[in-house]
């Protein structure tokens, strides 16, 4: 972790919330961007030069681009050196070692694979950099002349190692101005402690089952220990990212950011398509805008749409990481999507709802089999105890972790429903039970904030998983 979760959320936060309150507008940046390269550098320090020279020719190409406004060869010359250095260090650390490995095996070569660790966030804050640059070759956006200014915005604290990805058209604004009151501080409060409580009460305590079954021989395990293991990962996943997303975006109203919502409670979606439009929602609108429709979209007939897609998802999978697995998880999304597009949705609109979210679940279930396993045949492993083949149904293990882990499982199932929003908007919407709960509000605050306080002691498995992304 970029922090010790105690020492974050306790003394780095409370700090720099503190000076930046208290201090004039003309410097809230600076205090930004200094906050930014510490929280970096203090769990990144060997490669925080990566996102300083990434950002820094990104801008020298912005200004390019901005001052040759009539002449296309040089603006398109300043956008390909920008998106090349930005791929550059992206494929480098994230990707060579897997091209050359593949490129040994290939053709029998014996070529050394480089051992670079991967530097944290650099999937997230590439994305937004090239986002700048590419939109403003689009004209979509204005130039930003001061590279401080410009480097604040990549290395904002709250999003900078896992996103949400905050593409520059959403902060171009509060970049220079900004409104900071009680209201949104109230509001980003709420909203951070909720994405903690996430990822400390239930993506920890949910995810240490699947790190236990998945260190087993998945040969061996019975069809019920498969299936517990595997949805434990789907909600640690869940809440660990879309927690993380939470505190960022909560962190960002306290600041005076609006940044763009991530998640929207993917796992009650109807289709495998909806899913994909309330699930990571920044890193598909980054795809849609600078991969789909840059392609062609799906408005050069059904074959280009078809193929257009397939590269979308290709991508996304390898994004995720350098392995087949990740390639064959974003191209099982594709082969899906594109039957549902093509053939399934009339079908799927007449099913009942809960039919629906079953099948819908089920698939995604399954990608998460492609997703976290090491290996092909890993991942076939899984999936053979998962329906039986071979396996027990159930044994003495299976038993003891249902009646462990039924209360955990029964939030998660629950807390990922829209349920507790249609309670407050209950609550809120009736004139006796409104104040009740805005009065047990901060009661309620201070008491998960204990609770996780609680268990941040004596935490000993608090991964953060799209860290590593």
């Amino acid at each position: 972790m970029v922090f010790s979760s105690l020492t974050m959320i306790y003394v780095f936060l409370p700090i720099v919330l503190l000076l930046y309150f208290l201090s004039p507008n003309r410097v809230k940046n600076l205090i930004l961007l200094v906050a930014g390269l510490i929280f970096y550098a203090w769990g990144e320090p060997v490669y925080i030069w990566v996102m300083i020279v990434s950002s820094l020719v990104d801008y020298l190409a912005g200004l390019v681009i901005h001052k040759y406004n009539d002449n296309s060869k040089v603006r398109k010359i300043a956008l390909i050196i920008s998106m090349t250095v930005d791929l550059g260090f992206l494929t480098i650390f994230k990707y060579s070692g897997f091209f050359i490995a593949n490129i040994n095996s290939l053709l029998n070569l014996n070529i050394p694979v480089p051992e670079l660790s991967l530097p944290i966030g650099i999937s997230f804050y590439t994305f937004q950099s090239m986002s700048y640059t590419i939109d403003l070759y689009w004209r979509k956006i204005k130039v930003q002349k001061n590279f401080l200014d410009y480097l604040t915005y990549v290395s904002l604290f709250p999003q900078l190692v896992a996103g949400p990805i905050v593409k520059y058209e959403h902060v171009q604004n509060e970049i220079h101005e900004r409104k900071v009151n009680i209201k949104l501080v109230g509001e980003g409060t709420n909203m951070f402690i909720k994405g903690l409580a996430k990822k400390v009460l239930l993506a920890n305590n949910i995810g240490a089952l699947w790190t236990e079954i998945k260190a087993m021989d998945f040969g061996e395990i019975s069809v019920v220990t498969a299936w517990i293991g595997i949805l434990s990962f789907t909600f640690q996943i869940y809440y660990d990212f879309s927690g993380y997303s939470d505190m960022a975006i909560g962190l960002g109203k306290m600041l005076g950011f609006n940044f763009p919502k991530n998640f929207d409670h993917p796992y009650i979606s109807k289709s495998v398509s909806e899913f994909w439009r309330r699930w990571h929602i920044t890193m598909g609108s980054w795809f849609r805008d600078y991969v789909y429709i840059p392609l062609g979209g799906n408005r050069k007939g059904k074959f280009r749409m078809v193929i257009n897609t397939f590269i979308v998802w290709a991508l996304t999978g390898f994004w995720h990481g350098a392995g087949w697995n990740f390639i064959l998880w974003g191209l099982f999304y594709g082969v899906i999507l594109m039957v549902e597009k093509v053939y399934l949705k009339q079908f799927l609109d007449k099913l009942p709802n809960l039919i629906r979210m079953l099948y819908t679940f089920i698939l995604v279930v399954i990608g998460w089999v492609l997703f976290d396993t090491s290996s092909l045949t890993e991942a076939g492993q899984l999936l053979k105890a998962m329906f039986g083949f071979g396996n027990d149904f159930i044994d003495d293990y299976a038993k003891y972790q249902l009646s462990s882990y039924i209360v955990v499982f029964v939030a998660c199932i629950l807390f990922s429903t829209d349920i507790r929003e249609r309670v407050t908007r209950l609550l809120i919407d009736k004139k006796n039970t409104a104040k009740l709960y805005y009065y047990s509000l901060p009661i309620l605050q201070l008491a998960t904030m204990i609770v996780c306080t609680a268990y941040l002691v004596d935490a000993t498995y608090n991964p953060f998983l799209y860290f590593r992304f």
